[in-house]
């Protein structure tokens, strides 16, 4: 090979490799220190796509998550008032048991119509109750909830209408009935409303069992995402250290090379002597 001064080929390719290695072991530095794959868009094009379409349906799976937890808390509430509203009933229903008693005056007959008028109210005011605004029992369905991240499958909260004259408590809580004595307020209407008031309640039960699954189904589908997603962006640490230190010793030899290379032009000036 001629010996030469202005061209330095061995030092060019030298440097070119050194360039190279270093870049290299910059990009090992940068997923390290950053814990994913794709530190820049160029890193992998196509997968950085993938990764934000999976990235965005986990973190709407925890949004539907959040929505179903809420709906159950919803109907924990809603049953939490039909369990008294069927304590009042029970109670209302011994009262008119008592009422009949021959031996009772009409002054203690008084005296249950009294509480009698206080439990009516009662369930009055449980027909009332809301949960963060939104009324519990009324003649429309409460509402639909989401259990799927894209938006196709919802679950509505059925209406449960507490003092309905057909489904609910009928007339044993209406304002116009003050007595136990009045035709309407019969056991075999207390035995009705109270069988109502369960149906509410195993209505209310099978809809958080449905919204328990759900919720199940929707963690399942999020640690999935969230895996797959990992699969693509997340660095494999084990992998990507040993590249670190075939990096560093690439850098380390080809800067030693490069120096050795830049100290060949000398033979020339020997020759020159």
């Amino acid at each position: 090979m001629a010996v030469v001064i202005n061209t330095n080929y061995a030092a060019t390719v030298a440097s070119n490799n050194l360039a190279a290695s270093n870049t290299m072991l910059q990009k090992s530095l940068n997923r390290l220190s950053s814990g994913s794959k794709i530190v820049n868009p160029s890193d992998d094009a196509g997968g950085l796509a993938v990764s934000m379409k999976l990235s965005a349906a986990a973190v709407r799976q925890g949004a539907v998550a959040t929505n179903i937890g809420n709906a159950v808390s919803l109907l924990q509430t809603q049953d939490g008032a039909l369990k008294i509203a069927a304590k009042v009933l029970e109670r209302i229903s011994e009262l008119k048991v008592l009422h009949s008693d021959v031996t009772k005056s009409s002054s203690d007959k008084a005296n249950y119509d009294a509480e009698f008028n206080a439990l009516q109210t009662q369930l009055r005011d449980i027909a009332t109750e809301e949960f963060n605004g939104v009324a519990l029992f009324g003649s429309a369905d409460i509402g639909s909830v989401q259990i799927t991240e894209d938006g196709g499958t919802s679950v509505a909260i059925a209406a449960r209408n507490l003092t309905d004259a057909t489904d609910g408590v009928g007339t044993i809580s209406a304002s116009t009935v003050d007595s136990l004595g009045d035709a309407a307020v019969s056991l075999a209407n207390i035995s009705t409303a109270i069988q109502n008031v369960a149906t509410m309640r195993a209505t209310n039960g099978s809809e958080q069992s449905r919204f328990n699954f759900a919720s199940e189904l929707v963690t399942v589908n999020k640690a999935n995402l969230e895996a797959a997603n990992s699969r693509i962006v997340d660095v494999d640490v084990a992998t990507e250290s040993t590249q670190l230190a075939r990096w560093n010793v690439l850098v380390s030899a080809g800067t030693s090379m490069l120096a050795q290379a830049n100290t060949s032009a000398q033979t020339a000036l020997r020759l020159l002597q």
